[in-house]
C-alpha cells in the first residue's frame, strides 16, 4: 500500500541549538551535560539534512502538542533527532534501546534541553525495562523504536494507551522483523513505519556505518591488528556487506557465513569465502554476528575456536550469541581490557567475548558516524510528521517508508555534499513511462 506524503521543499538554513531548561530524567550525572551539549553541537555540525528539517519544523511546528516516545541509543545523533522534534513542537521523552549503548554525558544534555531521557551506560536488565517504562508513563502517542522493545512493551502491558497511538517508527532491522511477525500474527497495535527499509536509511547506515563503527568497537576494545587475521561475518545482509568490506580494505582474510543461497552466492562474487559456521569456526580469529537471530554462534562453535578467538555481535540484541554456553564451558574467567571477557576453557584456549555480546559499535565505540545518521534521523523525523499528517487514516500495518521521502532525503544529502546529478528530459521520462516503443 502506497501512500502520498504532501512534502514540500526544505530551505538549506543550517538549526541553532535551543536554550536550556529545567531538567528530568534518570541519567549517571547531570554535571555530565556541558561536556554533552559540545558533542552534540559537534556531531550537528555533520547532520546538514536533518538541521535543514529543523528549521523546517521550527516555522511550521507540524508536532505541535504530540507526544513522543522513543526507545533508541543514546547517542549525539540521537540527541540532534530529539531535539529537531522537539523544534517541531513534540514533546518527547527518551530511553535507551540497549543498555550499553548510552553516552552519559549526552543523556544529562538531554535532561537540560527538556528532554526527559532515562539513560545510563551499564545498566542491567531491571532498570533497561523501568526506564521504558518510564518513557510509557508519559503516554506517548507516536513510538519511536530501534528493535521494538517500546512496542512490545506497550501491547503487552500498557494495552489501555492504544487507542491513544497515532503510529511509530521503527529504526532496525530486528525490529522490522519483529513488527511483521505481530503483523502476521494480527496483533500489530497501530500502523509503523519501518524506517530502517529506506534506501537512504539501510544502504548507507546499515552498510557503511556498522562498517566502520563495528571495526571501530573491535579495534578499541582490544588493539588487535586486523591485517591478515581471518575476520568471519556472520550474516551478508547490509551490515554484513559493510563489515566485510571495511575489514578487507584493512587487510584481513573475510570469510562469509550465510543460511540464506542468494546473499551466499553474492558474497562468493564479492570475492569472500564462503562456509558453514561448523567449518568457518575452526579457522577464524575474529568473529562478529550482523544477523539479527538467535544464538548463530553456539557450543559448538566455542568448542572449535582457536585459542584467543575475539567474538562480537554488531547485530542487534546479545542473544545472537549463546553466552550461557561459554560460560558453562569455561573454568575460568577474566577481564582483561575494558569490554573484554576472556573465558579459559579446560583445554587452556582463552575465547575473548567483546562488551557482554551487545552491539560492539556502540558499547565500545561511539557508534556510526553522524553524517550516516543524518540521513537515517532525516526520515525518523519526516516520517513522524507524516504519521501526525495521516492520524486515523492508516491500517495496522508495516508501511516501508515513501519513496518522496527517501528521494527527498537523499537530494538533500548530495545537495550538502555540493554534488548535483542529472534529470531526466521530458522525452526519456515519457519513454520509462511508456510501454509501446519496442526494438
Amino acid at each position: 500500500m502506497h501512500f502520498s506524503t504532501g512534502m514540500p521543499s526544505l530551505s538549506a538554513k543550517p538549526g541553532r541549538m535551543q536554550t536550556a531548561v529545567a531538567p528530568s530524567g534518570d541519567v549517571k550525572d547531570r554535571s555530565l551535560a556541558e561536556r554533552g551539549r559540545s558533542r552534540i553541537a559537534w556531531a550537528g555540525a555533520s547532520m546538514p539534512v536533518l538541521a535543514q528539517i529543523r528549521d523546517r519544523f521550527a516555522k511550521e511546528k507540524p508536532l505541535h502538542g504530540v507526544r513522543i516516545g522513543a526507545c533508541l541509543h543514546v547517542t549525539t545523533e540521537t540527541a540532534n533527532l530529539m531535539l529537531a522534534l522537539q523544534a517541531g513542537g513534540a514533546q518527547t521523552a527518551l530511553c535507551a534501546s540497549n543498555p550499553l549503548s548510552t553516552q552519559d554525558d549526552v543523556a544529562a544534555a538531554l535532561c537540560e534541553f527538556g528532554v526527559p531521557t532515562f539513560a545510563i551506560k551499564g545498566e542491567d536488565h531491571e532498570r533497561y525495562y523501568s526506564h521504558i517504562e518510564s518513557v510509557i508513563a508519559t503516554r506517548p502517542q507516536i513510538s519511536m523504536d530501534d528493535g521494538c522493545d517500546l512496542v512490545t512493551t506497550i501491547f503487552k502491558n500498557h494495552k489501555s494507551l492504544l487507542g491513544e497511538m497515532i503510529g511509530g517508527c521503527e529504526e532496525t532491522t530486528t525490529g522490522v522483523i519483529r513488527l511483521r511477525a505481530m503483523q502476521r500474527d494480527g496483533v500489530l497495535p497501530y500502523p509503523v513505519i519501518a524506517v530502517n527499509n529506506a534506501l537512504t536509511k539501510h544502504m548507507f547506515d546499515n552498510r557503511y556505518g556498522t562498517g566502520q563503527s563495528t571495526l571501530d568497537g573491535i579495534i578499541r576494545a582490544t588493539n588487535t591488528l586486523l591485517a591478515g587475521k581471518t575476520l568471519v561475518v556472520i550474516g551478508y545482509g547490509w551490515c554484513g556487506r559493510g563489515i566485510a568490506s571495511r575489514a578487507g580494505g584493512l587487510g584481513a582474510h573475510v570469510v562469509i557465513t550465510e543460511v540464506d543461497p542468494r546473499k551466499a552466492i553474492e558474497a562468493v562474487m564479492d570475492g569472500y569465502g564462503v562456509m558453514p559456521m561448523a567449518e568457518a569456526a575452526k579457522t577464524g580469529d575474529i568473529f562478529v554476528s550482523v544477523t539479527g537471530n538467535y544464538h548463530v554462534v553456539r557450543e559448538e562453535h566455542f568448542r572449535a575456536m582457536k585459542d584467543g578467538a575475539i567474538v562480537c555481535n554488531s547485530g542487534h540484541f546479545n542473544d545472537e550469541l549463546d553466552l550461557d554456553a561459554v560460560e558453562r564451558l569455561a573454568v575460568r574467567k577474566t577481564e582483561p581490557r575494558q569490554f573484554v571477557e576472556q573465558f579459559e576453557l579446560a583445554d587452556g584456549r582463552r575465547i575473548c567475548i567483546l562488551a557482554q555480546g551487545r552491539l560492539v559499535n556502540l558499547a565500545a565505540g561511539e557508534g556510526h558516524p553522524a553524517a550516516v545518521m543524518d540521513m537515517s534521523f532525516a526520515n525518523q523525523a519526516l516520517c513522524t510528521a507524516l504519521l501526525v499528517r495521516k492520524r486515523g487514516t492508516l491500517e495496522k500495518r508495516v508501511y516501508d517508508v515513501p519513496i518522496e521521502i527517501d528521494e527527498e532525503v537523499a537530494r538533500l544529502k548530495l545537495a550538502s555534499m555540493d554534488v548535483a546529478i542529472d534529470t531526466l528530459t521530458p522525452e526519456q521520462a515519457k519513454y520509462l513511462a511508456s510501454w509501446s516503443e519496442g526494438t
